[in-house]
């Protein structure tokens, strides 16, 4: 794919205009997080912004909305998402999140801010540059990344993919600092599952466990063997990594329990690698379990797979970062093994997440998934630039080369999880 030069520029100038209204967006966004599937006063404020700048965004979810941009085909999705995690705020800040046990602790709250300033701009160019943009650029306000299924697959399902040639996104970087990006090409997360086992037996007193199932016993071999033995059966490339978070069972020092629990998170680092596992973990926890007579409840949730950057969509996009942002400003960032629902937006389409920079050059070091997170809020700013840049990129690019296949860009598709239970997706419809 040849890459092609933006077609407009001074987006930093035209951004420059939004940057103080962006940056009360986010704090009173901050200010009133709300949790996976339940962003309801989020959407709606993102969407009567939207609509105020002569827009017209639609809901695609009970939450979340999409709104696309220019006129012919469409050239790129651009995906931010919009819940919080249920932490508790301790920033200390003045706009620290009025919620309690509820935070934006992962930075969804730039990425938001991020993309409505780029929908805010790059409105403003189609309006008022000859012939517009040039093509059509897609926003999506994805609700639900936090949890296992989101709102990835429930937009996906809906067909907010059909007829995009190639998808983006930013995450927050806190090891980055303000005004550069982390990127890389091919895997850029993990595969991400949830492991919980669940042991039932008989019970029984601690001076006859040989008239009972030990279960507390039994428990611990799988929390000690259950991750050793993986690491033998499946290639050690894969870098398959089982943690555990969560072990209980019994009260009393005297008393062998008859139920137990132990829970965890399955991560990997390519897709062959977790399509194994899923393979082996039921024989092997009955396997490890068997001995000792106990019952055994396996439930493995599989949750995303890896994001693949496909090397055409970073060339694309540390092209724009350098149009936008400067000529060295971007930055080989590591594999992660955290998991993110991008993935399966790249499932589908060729495309890249790049890491944004937060960090206040010479600050703190804060880590994501904590109450403490504090960004540099130059970087909302950063990421509505590198969104424009990438838009703009992919526009003009738009003509240079025959759209490819999804085979022929090298696309696999994991096989997806079902969804949610109980949860119905809706038609789209104009936001009211």
């Amino acid at each position: 794919m040849t890459v092609g030069e933006p077609a407009t520029p001074g987006i930093g100038q035209l951004l420059a205009e939004f940057e103080d209204e962006l940056i009360a967006f986010r704090r009173d966004v901050h200010a009133h997080p709300e949790l996976s599937f339940e962003e309801h006063r989020t959407t709606r404020v993102i969407g009567d912004r939207l609509r105020a700048a002569g827009l017209s965004p639609l809901s695609v979810t009970p939450t979340g909305l999409i709104c696309d941009i220019g006129t012919g085909p469409i050239a790129a999705v651009l995906r931010a998402d919009i819940d919080a995690l249920p932490l508790e705020d301790r920033t200390g800040l003045p706009w620290a999140s009025t919620v309690p046990e509820v935070a934006h602790a992962c930075g969804h709250d730039v990425h938001l801010s991020a993309l409505l300033g780029a929908a805010l701009a790059l409105e403003r160019l189609h309006r008022e540059a000859p012939g517009g943009l040039g093509g059509t650029v897609r926003l999506i306000f994805q609700p639900a990344e936090e949890v296992t299924p989101g709102g990835a697959l429930t937009m996906i399902g809906q067909g907010v993919l059909d007829g995009v040639r190639r998808s983006y996104a930013l995450h927050c970087d806190p090891n980055v600092d303000v005004g550069s990006v982390g990127s890389r090409i091919g895997p850029i997360t993990a595969a991400g599952d949830t492991v919980t086992i669940r042991l039932t037996g008989h019970g029984g007193h601690t001076s006859r466990p040989h008239l009972t199932e030990d279960l507390v016993y039994a428990l611990s071999r799988l929390a000690s063997d259950l991750p050793a033995t993986l690491s033998r059966l499946i290639d050690p490339r894969h870098a398959i990594s089982l943690v555990w978070g969560h072990i209980e069972s019994g009260h009393a020092p005297n008393a062998i329990p008859s139920t137990g629990l132990l829970a965890g998170t399955l991560r990997c680092l390519d897709v062959d690698g977790w399509n194994q596992v899923a393979e082996v973990l039921p024989d092997l926890v009955d396997r490890i379990a068997g001995p000792y007579g106990v019952d055994v409840d396996l439930d493995h949730r599989r949750g995303v797979p890896p994001v693949v950057n496909t090397e055409a969509e970073v060339s694309l996009a540390e092209a724009a970062v350098r149009d936008v942002l400067g000529p060295d400003t971007v930055q080989l960032t590591p594999q992660s093994m955290g998991g993110e629902d991008f993935a399966w937006y790249l499932a589908h389409t060729p495309g890249a997440l790049i890491r944004l920079g937060t960090r206040t050059p010479g600050g703190r070091t804060y880590d994501l998934h904590q109450g403490d997170l504090v960004v540099d809020e130059r970087a909302i700013l950063t990421g509505a630039k590198v969104f424009c840049g990438v838009a703009l990129r992919a526009i003009a690019d738009d003509g240079a080369a025959p759209t490819e296949t999804d085979a022929e860009a090298g696309v696999s598709t994991p096989a997806a999880p079902a969804p949610a239970p109980g949860h119905v997706p809706l038609q789209s419809a104009d936001l009211a």
